[in-house]
């Protein structure tokens, strides 16, 4: 920098400021030339804004505006092109076209694009011809090689460079790897490794049980390597079957129906396997399906008896006798020994024992009376055995039916009790009769119905046949008078149409009763007579129920009152009838007068003023009385006597039975002390002859120690 105001002696001085001034740049204050410090980058920053002044030395006032200029910083080829990603990892499918894309790789170079070729980018790849190409402008991967297989190689790893300058000598360059794995395709079909198989099972092996296993290979993976098996041709076809198992892709053939070695022994499938998802342009390689012979040897087992029915039902009529035969049943040994067999009732199904079979020939026999209306069906189960291996035996189910038989007559549906008016009119009915019967005729129930010959002269009523299995009950006369005859009793014959004709009395019941005028009852009891006085002997019975009731109710109205009366009103701990106390202490004998205080019986004060009793409901209020208060030297005898006094002219004490009782010993005891522990201490013998004198009451005891003295005397 130089300013016009320059002269060269050194009066001015040359300043800089802005981006990198003192770092970057330095100017030097007496010549204004500016230098760089260190090397600079354009990547880092293009460009940089600085400010400069000249201003005097001395005064360092400015003498030219400041200027501002800018630095631009030249590029130059310093960075080579760099990928977005070190390793790239891409997948393209198996038998690809020529030319198919894979995937796209970018790099990126840091010089400036608009100087130059520093930043022209050029791709190439440098491992992983012939099988792949890469565009050189846009860095596309394609496919370059035709009809690759994956099941030849799977994993492809391809090294692609980046060069600027545009690919020119001495342009800087980069690489990246690129993994590229070939996805499957179902391009190949599935195949047996062998022709033919072989498998054995027994023939009691039962549907569903796997005979064994097949398996054809398919080189593809996942979803193209799935396989499903058929059975296309042979002769079991119906009874073998082959499912697939969806983990480990083998055909598992199973028995499909029950097998028979005396039948048939060998059986031969074909069977085939193929992949369920294929791809059209696949097509052309071939069908994508192989398939396989399949020779399945049934063997031999000792077999249980078998049955001629899987089921049989017998009948039998209800009166058939003991031992009478129903049917049979057949049972063999499927096996080529034909061993005998022999049959046997499963007594659980038959507790009672009312069948039996016959063990040789498997006949059905009765051992006990039948009955329908008890069992209609009888289920039982009979078991065949092979009597030279009893292991092996086999049940069928056995329904006997008992065929009716008329045995029981019918008899009347509910019991009959009804009523006719005394002012019914002849022919009139006042009942419908309905009959049952337990057994069931092929054709039906027909009943009939008429009064027994007993009574069928000189009835009142008459009974009518309806050919409907009802019969109908008519009066015979005019009037009826229950006071003559209150009750009759119908004996009804009824009998069915079968055979042998069963037949049974039932009988009605029929009240005379007194009736409105539309019929409807109103009494059926013979009233009694009617007494002079216009009073029948019903009415006086309800006179006297009241009267009676009357004075039950008085009664029992009066004791509850008495019973209330004497009912406390108040039951609380105060209730001086239901309370002891107890001080539990010790006394010191007669002669101890500090025991107890006389002074408490002799001061009425201590008498709360007005407290009534509480237990009672009282008949009157009375004031309490005030006694006047005892002397000090007053004897306890006296003093007790005037209370008593006091008690009896009391109109306040208790209406009920309470007993006040004061014991009072007196002044001594003329027998002084019983007790025989002073006796110990004396010197001589006691005399206890003063024992004869204390009355009959001491009498044993007289003896006692008056005998001893006698006895020390002889």
């Amino acid at each position: 920098l130089h300013s016009d105001q320059d002269r060269g002696d050194g009066s001015l001085k040359y300043i800089l400021s802005g981006d990198g001034a003192g770092d970057l740049f330095i100017i030097n204050e007496n010549t204004g030339d500016i230098q760089a410090t260190k090397r600079l980058d354009r990547e880092e920053k293009p460009v940089y804004i600085l400010r400069a002044q000249a201003i005097n030395r001395k005064t360092g006032r400015p003498v030219e505006p400041e200027s501002e200029f800018i630095i631009k910083i030249h590029d130059i080829n310093d960075n080579e092109p760099i990928f977005t990603k070190e390793v790239y990892t891409a997948t393209v499918p198996e038998m690809s076209d020529v030319g198919t894309f894979v995937v796209q790789v970018t790099a990126t170079d840091a010089d400036d694009p608009t100087y130059g070729n520093s930043a022209k980018v050029v791709y190439s790849i440098l491992q992983g011809q012939p099988y792949f190409s890469v565009e050189s402008e846009t860095g596309i991967i394609k496919t370059a090689l035709l009809n690759m297989d994956r099941e030849n190689r799977e994993q492809y790893q391809v090294v692609i460079q980046a060069k600027d300058m545009g690919g020119q000598m001495g342009g800087l360059s980069g690489t990246t790897t690129v993994n590229i794995t070939l996805t499957d395709v179902n391009d190949n079909p599935p195949r047996f490794p062998q022709s033919t198989y072989q498998f054995k099972t027994p023939e009691s092996s039962p549907p569903g049980t796997p005979i064994g296993r097949i398996k054809a290979s398919d080189a593809d993976v996942g979803e193209n390597a799935e396989i499903e098996y058929s059975i296309t041709e042979g002769e079991g076809l119906d009874v073998f079957d082959v499912i697939t198992d969806q983990e480990t892709q083998e055909g598992i053939i199973t028995v499909k129906k029950l097998l028979d070695f005396e039948k048939k022994k060998v059986y031969t499938l074909k069977v085939e396997a193929s992949n369920p998802h294929v791809e059209p342009r696949f097509l052309y390689l071939g069908p994508f399906k192989d398939s396989a012979t399949v020779r399945i040897m049934v063997e031999d087992v000792d077999e249980p008896p078998v049955f001629s029915k899987l089921a049989y039902t017998l009948q039998i009529r209800e009166d058939a006798q003991i031992n009478t035969t129903i049917g049979s049943v057949t049972a063999q040994d499927p096996d080529a020994a034909r061993n005998p067999v022999k049959y046997s009732v499963d007594r659980h199904t038959d507790m009672d024992r009312i069948f039996n079979i016959d063990s040789g020939n498997g006949s059905i026999f009765t051992s006990k009376l039948l009955d329908r209306e008890t069992l209609l069906w009888h289920n039982i189960t009979v078991i065949a055995t092979e009597i030279n291996n009893p292991k092996q035996s086999s049940r069928v189910p056995l329904y006997i039916k008992v065929l009716d038989v008329n045995d029981n007559p019918p008899e009347f549906a509910e019991f009959y009790e009804t009523f006719v008016c005394e002012k019914a009119k002849a022919d009139q009915l006042i009942q419908t009769l309905r009959a049952v019967d337990k057994d069931d005729p092929y054709s039906g129930h027909q009943f009939s119905f008429s009064l027994a010959p007993e009574a069928a002269s000189g009835s009142n009523f008459t009974i009518q046949d309806n050919k409907d299995n009802t019969a109908g009950i008519f009066t015979r006369k005019n009037g009826y008078n229950r006071h003559e005859m209150s009750l009759y009793l119908l004996p009804v014959v009824i009998s069915d149409n079968d055979y042998p004709v069963q037949s049974s009395t039932g009988t009605v019941t029929v009240r005379v009763c007194a009736c409105d005028r539309q019929g409807n009852m109103q009494s059926c009891h013979a009233e009694a007579l009617v007494h002079p006085t216009g009073l029948s002997t019903g009415a006086l019975i309800a006179i006297l129920l009241c009267i009676v009731t009357l004075l039950v109710t008085v009664v029992l109205f009066a004791a509850l009152r008495r019973q209330r009366k004497k009912e406390p009103l108040i039951i609380s701990k105060e209730d001086i009838r239901d309370n002891i106390v107890s001080y539990n202490d010790e006394g010191g004998g007669e002669e101890d007068t500090q025991a107890f205080d006389i002074g408490t019986l002799r001061n009425p004060e201590a008498i709360e003023d007005s407290k009534l009793r509480r237990d009672i409901v009282p008949e009157a209020l009375f004031l309490p009385r005030r006694t006047p208060a005892a002397r000090d030297n007053t004897d306890v005898r006296d003093f007790i006597n005037q209370r008593l006094k006091e008690n009896d002219t009391d109109p306040t004490a208790p209406p009920y039975d309470s007993l006040a009782t004061y014991a009072y010993e007196g002044a001594g005891s003329v027998a002084d002390s019983l007790s025989s522990l002073e006796s110990v201490t004396t010197d001589g013998d006691q005399d206890y002859d003063y024992l004869s004198d204390w009355g009959p009451r001491f009498k044993k005891l007289a003896d006692m120690y008056g005998g001893v003295d006698s006895d020390k005397d002889s």
